[in-house]
């Protein structure tokens, strides 16, 4: 792994080093040249295109400059704008030029050091970039491949999915509360499988009613659904019966929830292929075994790990990974002033939630996890508030999962133990 540290950041770039700061756009890229001590090489920004075209125009631009200067080394510096820098990042590193990163919010903090003007615009911003650069403002970015960049596609794209069934059951919720109320009276679940069943032949209450409760017995028994007879059928045509739902545009009614109970489907149907897909790539990952022996670490949880932070093997610290999940702890102390400490926030999100999650899970169902939260919360040297205390146990599950991936050990959850429970010193 590189090393993060600022100093080491400022020693990569020597008097031989070509710097170059590119503002990054969907379709055309700004880039201006500057060496080690920040002073520009060009006049005007060299403006390239998004293809392949331009990308090799940017190659000769580059291996000129390097020609005419003297220089050997090339570090360029853009902001992670979305997705955009995904193809000419690519093509930089595949051609010898690791790209690195600024930070978009120093980029916008420090424009103003040059001309005292909050303009931003595509000649002014490659400029900025370039001297965060030069200051060692930067980081490595981090681009997945092989095993792991399978993973984390595959869970990005389950999320999409999960993200669209919540849709769809928010959808399916607002058709019941207008057109079918009671139907919550005979299914405490809106996706009940015996329900949606009959909604896709009989969906509105008349359409029910007209059914009747033989009807209803018999779409059940020709799709073999067990735990559904004349019992829940006659009480589902009573609550169609007394239904209070609206009874206008009955056909616009039907069409929606067949088109949602369509979607719901294809949604549910995909998120299970995506799962399975997950299952057999997640497989290859040598150390997922020994997460999986933590009890109350579920499959999903060891994925979203795996997907968020890639190849463990390029921290050389648990503490980065904390950083990385924004987990860092964040002081607000000043002379004598000792304010509270909190998170960073700065970092993954998913990662964040991600272990935010497994925290409460091994706390309800992990013997050894849960004496460290209670440990935390009544400990008597600055016991922690509850969230606290899992935030806490979520940066000792980063330090468990880092052990395990990294070394040859299994989970010992007393050896785990000997960290709150030290031996007192004579």
């Amino acid at each position: 792994m590189y090393s993060n540290t600022q100093n080491s950041k400022i020693a990569a770039i020597t008097e031989k080093t070509l710097v170059i700061g590119i503002d990054i756009g969907s379709e055309t890229h700004y880039a201006r040249a500057f060496n080690w001590r920040g002073i520009e090489f060009t006049r005007k920004p060299f403006i390239f295109n998004n293809d392949d075209e331009g990308f090799e125009a940017f190659r000769v631009w580059v291996e000129e400059l390097k020609t005419e200067r003297d220089l050997d080394k090339v570090i360029p510096g853009m902001e992670p704008t979305g997705h955009y820098w995904f193809n000419l990042g690519a093509f930089l590193q595949d051609n010898g030029m690791r790209p690195v990163h600024v930070n978009p919010h120093h980029v916008k903090k420090s424009k103003e050091l040059d001309d005292n003007n909050p303009s931003k615009n595509d000649r002014k911003d490659p400029k900025v970039i370039a001297r965060l650069v030069i200051e060692g403002r930067y980081s490595y970015p981090y681009i997945p491949t092989g095993i792991y960049a399978d993973v984390r596609n595959l869970s990005n794209l389950r999320l999409q999915a999960q993200g669209e069934l919540t849709r769809i059951k928010n959808r399916i919720a607002r058709w019941f509360a207008i057109y079918f109320p009671n139907y919550k009276d005979v299914y405490g679940k809106l996706d009940a499988v015996t329900g949606l069943a009959v909604l896709k032949v009989a969906p509105l209450p008349e359409d029910i009613v007209k059914l009747g409760a033989e009807g209803v017995n018999k779409i059940w028994r020709d799709a073999k659904m067990r735990g559904a007879g004349m019992k829940r059928a006659m009480t589902l045509v009573a609550a169609a019966e007394h239904s209070v739902g609206c009874t206008e545009a009955s056909e616009a009614a039907r069409y929606e929830i067949r088109i949602l109970l369509s979607d719901y489907d294809l949604y549910a149907q995909r998120e299970s292929e995506l799962m399975s897909m997950i299952n057999e790539a997640i497989i290859e990952i040598p150390y997922i075994d020994k997460l999986l022996e933590i009890k109350g670490v579920g499959l999903k949880t060891a994925i979203g790990f795996v997907s968020e932070v890639g190849d463990i093997s390029r921290f050389d610290d648990p503490k980065q990974v904390q950083k990385l999940a924004g987990y860092a702890i964040v002081e607000n102390e000043s002379g004598k002033h000792k304010g509270e400490h909190h998170i960073s926030y700065r970092g993954r999100k998913r990662l964040r939630y991600v272990l935010y999650e497994a925290a409460i899970s091994v706390v309800a169902h992990n013997a050894e996890f849960k004496e460290i939260h209670q440990h935390y919360i009544t400990r008597d040297k600055n016991p922690l508030k509850k969230m606290q205390s899992l935030i806490a146990v979520a940066c000792k599950l980063i330090r468990v999962f880092y052990m395990l991936a990294t070394t040859d050990n299994h989970y010992d959850g007393q050896k785990m133990m000997c960290d709150i429970k030290r031996p007192v010193v004579a």
